[in-house]
Parts: structure tokens; C-alpha cells; sequence
């Protein structure tokens, strides 16, 4: 068997040459089958250059750099094993195009499968069409929203571990990169953790077509360069002539040897190959042939040999099947009314309870278990939880791809680490997934970490995604309530728990639903209402109480659910009192409780008022904090004397 880390195909190829021993000739069927798949590439650059021409933009320089890659691994016996007509069939091997501007020539593949009809390709990038610009999963061939680079292989890492360690089938994860998108470091750090974590059943494909968008890349040509690097990181590297199918195919049939490594194609290609003149020169990225389309497509009509050419992919050979889901019930909390425990502790404790009941209940994590207290499931059920030793952003892309095989995703977080892959642009690929976000550490009640520790933003970043659920519970039971109805919620949830201990308000018996909040305290002469959850409501409750001994009764809303946001509730009760609402939140206020809010009793003629963290704040102990930036219970006693004298 095979162990080298490195070996470039053209050298095998030669060594075979100079060995008569232990050369095989191709089998003609062999030939015509490689003839098939070259013929197939051509007709998929016809394709692009067709398909970007009616939608009047599109990237077919870029479709043309990869067209033998893609159809050697769709079409080839050495390539991906799938049913063309279940892309979504757990059986199959998974391709990701991770330079998802490419996406013409994928539709094209799909459609040269059978499963994409011909006349439907012309419809590119057309409002009523999902072929869309960029790949969504909008198309059920699509399992990953690709464009905005160095997402792709994040993503394979994340389906190729759930395959190898999760769901124990021998299905393979196919990703095409492109070279520009390797000047992103997640990019590096999704390599560094397939090769810790031995996924050999990952095969990276490199498009090494030497320019970006505007320039040159930073390597260019080097691909000795992107060989090293590679191997560096603990890949088994073939280096290909990318436009010539036999190599690849060499490749491809190589790296089913491999074991315990992850796979690295890095193919040498031209931009616009083919393409006459046009071929390796800028600025011809991004933009339809048009006018000058004729030509380049007599030119490679010429080198096709069956315009009907056509092979029917291979049959998927793993036994894997979709699990089945089964409604989780809301594990009995242990707490008491009265009882103090942090909604972090409770969290953990949830999901352990809930991993008892499903062994689909999975626990992902970088490295702050013993924060988030996700320890409390990977103590019981080490087989459920896993995954420490993940950078930010690349751990974040990952989970939306493990999700698709498991009942519940849970992936607690210190909050502050979301603030660098929210800005990358890539949080949108999380739309409409069924994944669990799970934050401990929010807001200035944290104490002496200090602001780089302190999620400020958390609530603002999710509610703006769409279709994500946002809870944010304020004792041990609601949070049981929360992570159970996120776990059986087929979508995106955030749950934000705290580090305080929070006193237990509900009973066991209590009902919660997303979109509700709770009344835990009212009278017919209230004469505000006051909004917190969390540490907040903490404040509010606390403070409603020496305003009673003032005389001074008000009404307590527990928000619970931030979005869906319940604007009945808070309509009505702010209708019962003086048509005034206060918002106590530890967050800053755009965004966040304040504006959810308003949002929701904006053109019901309510007064909103805000006491939120203004400020970058500091390090001190929690309470000091609290005082500091206005949101205890002092000073909602002073805010709602203001606001009712």
C-alpha cells in the first residue's frame, strides 16, 4: 500500500514508462471512456459560455479552468459513486464546489447526469430560477452555499468528518477550490484539521488556473510551491495537468489507496482554456463571451468527438441511510423554584438529558466545553461530543455540514468568537440549516475577562439572520425548555445562557413556546412595563420590588423568546400601562432587546425606553459592571421614577 506524502502523477506516470513490469495497457473500453469524459468537458464549456450569454453575466473563464476536474470526478469510474436522481440519497459520495462563481458548469455536469433538464440551463441567474449566480441549496443537489471563498473545504471537512466518525459509511467528500481562495486562512486551518483528524476520505481538488478577479494570484503558476504547502500540512498530494482527463483519472484511482490522510488533487490549469486568445489573460474574469462567443465554440466543437456523448455516473456503493428523528421530550429539571444555578450549568445538563433519549443529539465545540458546559454530554455520551481543536471561523462552517446527518447540533460558544467569521460575509450560508448555536459568555455580567470576552453584539448578528429562532432564558427550567424546543425546531437556533446564577422562577409543569414571552408579574394599577431576560429580568424583578415598597407597582415581562418576538404580549400589557414599555438589556442597544421591541410595537403608539450597555465596557466584578453601565436593579429603580413622575 501506499504511504508517501507526496507524489506527483506525471512522475508515477514515468515511472511506469521506465518499469515494462508493471505497466498495464488501457482496456479500449478504458480509452473511450476517458474520450467520453473529455467529450463531456467540452460540451460543459459550450455550456457556460451558452448559459452566461442569455443571463448576460457570469464567470465562463472561470468554468473553463475546471471543466476536465469536474467531469473526470462526475463521470469517471475512479470519480464520485451518487444517484443523479436522489442528490440528497445519504448513499452518495458529496461534491462541493467551494469557487462557487463557477456554478454554470456545475449546473452543466447536473444536467449531463440527467437531473438537470437541458432547455432548463438557459434560465441562469433569472429571478423565478434557482440556477442561481452562485450555488444555493435552494437546488436539492446543492448542499452547501458556496461564492464567498474559502468556505468550500470547511464545509467538506465538516461532511467528510461526520461521515468517517459519526455516521461510520464509506462515503467520500469531493471539494474543488480554487487557487484565489487559498489566500484565505480558513482555508488552512480546515486542512490543518482534516489531517489531525485522518480523514482520508476527503479529496481536495485544486484549480490552479493562475489569476484572481483583477490580478495575478499570489503564487500564480508555483504549484511546486502549493505541493509543499500541502504536504506540510499533512496531505497526500498528486500535482496533474488539469486539463488532461488521463492524469487526473491517474490520480483519482491512486488516492483510493491512501489511508489516513486526507487527499490533495492540485491541478495546473489555463483560464478560458480554449478559449483562443482569450485564454490565460485578464480581465475576462466575470464576464459572458457575448459577441466574441462563435469562434471559441467552433474551436472546441472541433475537438469534440460524440456531441451526444454521455455516461451514466457511477452507483453509489455505501449502505448509509437517513437516520430517523424522533421527537425529544423536555427532560425533567431538577431545580426548584427558588433554586439558584447559571442557564449555562442548566444548558448542559439539557443536553445531556437529551442524549440520553437520542444518540443523534451531538455536541460540537472549539475547545470551551468546560465553559459552555457541554462537558456534562461528552462526560456521559464521548462519542456525541467531539471536535476541540477548531479555529473560529473554520468550526463555525463546519457545523452547518455535520448538521445534515444528526437530530440536534448543539454548538456552544464563547460569543466573542463569533465576531471575526460574522464579518467575513459567510454567515449567510447558514441560512435555513438545523443547527444549534449555544452562547455562554454574553454581556458585561461575565466579570473580570474584560471586553474582549463579553458578547455585546450576539443578539443583534442573529436576529438579522433569517428565519433563526433567538431564546434567551432567564432561569434553569425555561432554559430546559429552550434547548428542548430548539432541539426539535428543523432550523437554525440561538440560545444565549449566562455565567450568574439566576434564581429558578418556574415549575417544572410550566409550558413555553417559541414566540412566547411570560407575564411573572402584573396588577390592575401597573404603571410601566419593564423588559428583561437573563441577568436582566434579574434586575427588573429585583427592582419591582423596591418600587412596590415606594408605591410604585409595574409590570414584569420575561422576553424568553427574542425572535419570533410574542407582540401580542407586549402590546397588551403595554396597552394596560400607560402605553410605556422600558427595555433592560446587557447588550449593547442596537439590535439587540430595545429594537426587537420597538419592532414590535412600533405602529401600536408605544413609548419604548432603553437602559443598555452605551460604552465599550471594562473588566470588574459582575455587579460593579452591572452598576457601571446603568442595567441593575438601581438603576431601573431610577429610570422608572423618571419615566412615571
Amino acid at each position: 500500500m501506499e504511504t508517501r506524502g507526496t507524489k506527483r502523477t506525471a512522475e508515477v506516470i514515468e515511472d511506469s514508462k521506465n518499469d515494462t513490469s508493471n505497466k498495464r495497457q488501457k482496456t479500449s473500453e478504458e480509452n473511450e471512456t476517458e474520450v467520453k469524459v473529455q467529450d463531456i468537458a467540452h460540451l460543459m464549456r459550450i455550456d457556460s459560455i451558452n448559459m452566461t450569454n442569455a443571463s448576460g453575466s457570469g464567470h465562463p473563464t472561470s468554468c473553463s479552468s475546471m471543466a476536465e476536474l469536474l467531469s473526470t470526478v462526475f463521470f469517471h469510474p475512479s470519480g464520485m459513486k451518487f444517484n443523479p436522481h436522489t442528490p440528497r440519497g445519504f448513499e452518495n459520495d458529496k461534491f462541493v464546489l467551494s469557487k462557487g462563481h463557477a456554478a454554470p458548469i456545475l449546473y452543466s455536469a447536473w444536467s449531463h447526469a440527467g437531473h438537470v433538464p437541458k432547455e432548463e440551463l438557459m434560465n441562469l441567474r433569472k429571478i423565478d430560477n434557482d440556477l442561481e449566480g452562485h450555488p444555493t441549496p435552494r437546488l436539492d443537489f446543492i448542499d452547501v452555499a458556496t461564492g464567498s471563498l474559502g468556505q468550500g473545504l470547511n464545509a467538506g471537512v465538516g461532511m467528510a468528518y461526520s461521515m468517517k466518525y459519526f455516521e461510520k459509511v464509506s462515503n467520500k467528500v469531493f471539494c474543488l477550490l480554487g487557487d484565489g481562495e487559498m489566500a484565505e486562512g480558513s482555508n488552512w486551518e480546515a486542512m490543518n484539521f482534516a489531517s489531525f483528524y485522518k480523514l482520508d476520505n476527503l479529496v481536495t481538488i485544486l484549480d490552479i488556473n493562475r489569476l484572481g478577479q483583477s490580478d495575478e494570484t499570489s503564487l500564480g503558476h508555483s504549484v511546486d510551491v502549493y505541493e509543499k504547502r500541502f504536504d506540510a500540512f499533512g496531505f497526500h498530494t498528486f500535482v496533474v495537468d488539469g486539463h488532461s482527463v488521463s492524469e487526473i483519472v491517474k490520480a483519482l484511482e491512486d488516492s483510493k489507496n491512501i489511508t489516513d490522510k486526507p487527499i490533495a488533487i492540485l491541478a495546473k490549469t489555463i483560464k478560458g482554456k480554449y478559449f483562443l486568445e482569450k485564454a490565460d489573460k485578464q480581465p475576462w474574469h466575470g464576464k459572458p463571451l457575448g459577441g466574441e462567443s462563435s469562434p471559441v465554440v467552433e474551436n472546441i466543437e472541433k475537438m469534440i468527438q460524440d456531441k451526444n456523448a454521455s455516461i451514466i455516473p457511477q452507483t453509489p456503493e455505501s449502505e448509509a441511510k437517513e437516520p430517523e428523528h424522533t421527537e425529544l421530550a423536555v427532560p425533567e429539571c431538577k431545580y426548584n423554584v427558588g433554586d439558584f444555578v447559571a442557564t449555562r450549568k442548566a444548558f448542559g445538563e439539557c443536553v445531556k438529558l437529551l442524549g440520553d433519549q437520542s444518540n443523534l443529539v451531538v455536541g460540537v465545540d472549539a475547545d470551551v466545553k468546560n465553559s459552555t458546559m457541554l462537558q456534562f454530554l461528552k462526560d456521559a455520551h464521548p462519542i456525541n461530543s467531539s471536535i476541540d481543536l477548531l479555529p473560529n471561523k473554520t468550526w463555525l462552517v463546519q457545523q452547518s455540514e455535520l448538521e445534515l446527518e444528526e437530530e440536534f447540533l448543539s454548538a456552544p460558544l464563547s460569543l466573542r468568537s463569533l465576531q471575526e467569521p460574522l464579518t467575513t460575509s459567510e454567515w449567510e450560508r447558514f441560512h435555513n440549516v438545523n443547527v444549534k448555536f449555544v452562547g455562554s459568555h454574553c454581556g458585561v455580567s461575565i466579570g473580570a475577562d474584560g471586553p474582549s470576552q463579553m458578547g455585546l453584539e450576539d443578539i443583534a448578528m442573529f436576529r438579522t439572520v433569517p428565519n433563526c429562532v433567538v431564546f434567551y432564558p432567564s432561569d434553569s427550567v425555561s432554559t430546559f425548555h429552550a434547548t428542548t424546543l430548539a432541539a426539535n425546531h428543523k432550523g437554525m437556533v440561538f440560545i444565549r445562557t449566562g455565567r450568574p446564577e439566576a434564581k429558578t422562577i418556574y415549575k417544572n409543569d410550566e409550558e413555553f413556546k417559541i414566540g412566547q414571552s411570560k407575564v411573572t408579574l402584573s396588577s390592575e394599577d401597573d404603571k410601566i412595563t419593564l423588559v428583561g431576560a437573563g441577568v436582566t429580568f434579574t434586575a427588573a424583578s429585583e427592582a419591582a420590588e423596591k418600587l412596590k415598597e415606594a408605591g410604585t407597582n409595574v409590570r414584569i415581562i420575561d422576553l424568553f423568546c427574542v425572535k419570533p418576538i410574542d407582540k401580542e404580549t407586549l402590546v397588551k400589557s403595554a396597552q394596560e400601562t400607560n402605553n410605556t414599555i422600558l427595555v433592560i438589556e446587557d447588550h449593547y442597544p442596537e439590535g439587540g432587546l430595545f429594537e426587537a421591541v420597538c419592532s414590535a410595537v412600533a405602529s401600536e403608539g408605544v413609548k419604548v425606553h432603553s437602559l443598555a450597555v452605551n460604552d465599550v465596557p471594562r473588566s470588574g466584578k459582575p455587579k460593579e459592571l452591572l452598576a457601571k453601565y446603568k442595567i441593575d436593579c438601581d438603576a431601573v429603580v431610577e429610570k422608572v421614577k423618571e419615566l412615571t413622575s
